[in-house]
């Protein structure tokens, strides 16, 4: 997995600071300490740098984001987000939320949900995963909208695959969105807000369909496994969801590459409970999860999609 501390340098550097890089020395002197001081921090990791050259370098962007995240603003009346993720359901990030102690509650509420409570500093760390329609592109240009400024980074989580869940083995013969329009299907839904209900608008129009030529449920279900156990309790003929919530039913691909991002301030990036979940990504024992859910692309877990 990429470093995503690299790839926030990307950007191009103040063009008052002569090098976006600082060797040992110049940080030191940059931070008013002692070189000593620079070696031990990196040795407890406490300060970002890079070995990218075989020698320590320390990005002057990320040395400033790290000093941010570590100000103190007695009386200011900026109080810090509460440790909550918002966003869409994912049934692999909750599980590592949890197995990796970050400490954050889970306010899963969508997608579009996630971002306006991450704006509005109801949470630290929000979801996403909503297709640009018109580019193909994900999750960039909803951050753009919804998240202006210079603030907010995303972190790339996976690749899902998304698909039409069935009943065990199919026994219908579902062979598509057109065809569970045309027969009348009972069709599950997920709430308007969430970026499988957004994602199913796009594949319909493919399809020269609307939400209104399918026989959908009164109530659309909260998370991708209510939607499942919505179908395996018969409730449903077929749904749009993940195919790591299939489980034991049946399940035919739609969209193998979404990408599902997550978006915090870059100040928040620096802090215990995301860097603990991030730590926890790069471990086996997340990848063994991973493949074991299916579904999931992992490749690039950690890298940053995109900077405000």
């Amino acid at each position: 997995m990429q470093n995503p501390e690299a790839d926030l340098t990307s950007s191009p550097a103040d063009p008052a600071v002569s090098s976006p890089l600082m060797t040992t020395g110049e940080v030191a002197d940059y931070l008013r300490v002692k070189e000593r001081t620079i070696y031990e921090m990196v040795a407890r990791q406490t300060i970002p740098f890079s070995r990218a050259t075989g020698k320590l370098l320390f990005p002057r962007r990320l040395v400033d984001a790290w000093l941010e995240a570590q100000t103190e603003l007695p009386g200011t009346g900026i109080a810090p987000a509460p440790p909550i993720y918002a966003g869409s359901n994912d049934p692999l990030l909750e599980w590592a939320l949890r197995q990796s102690g970050s400490g954050l509650a889970v306010l899963a509420r969508g997608s579009g949900q996630g971002l306006e409570d991450l704006a509005e500093g109801r949470a630290v760390l929000a979801g996403l995963h909503l297709l640009d329609p018109d580019t193909g592109d994900w999750n960039r240009a909803a951050a753009r909208a919804h998240l202006p400024g210079s603030s907010h980074v995303l972190i790339h989580w996976a690749r899902r695959t998304q698909g039409l869940i069935t009943a065990p083995g199919n026994p219908l013969g579902i062979t598509g969105l057109k065809d569970a329009a045309a027969r009348g299907l009972r069709f599950a839904t997920r709430a308007g807000g969430a970026g499988s209900a957004r994602l199913l608008e796009v594949l319909l129009a493919r399809e020269g369909l609307t939400q209104d030529d399918l026989e959908t449920l009164a109530r659309p279900a909260e998370t991708h496994a209510d939607l499942a156990t919505l179908i395996d309790t018969g409730e449903a003929d077929l749904g749009l969801g993940l195919q790591a919530a299939a489980g034991h039913l049946g399940f035919i691909p739609l969209v193998t590459d979404e990408s599902f991002d997550l978006a915090m301030t870059k100040r928040d990036y620096f802090t215990q409970p995301i860097q603990t979940l991030l730590a926890f990504a790069r471990t086996e024992t997340f990848s063994r999860r991973a493949r074991h859910m299916q579904g999931y692309n992992t490749t690039n877990t950690g890298q940053v999609s995109w900077t405000g």
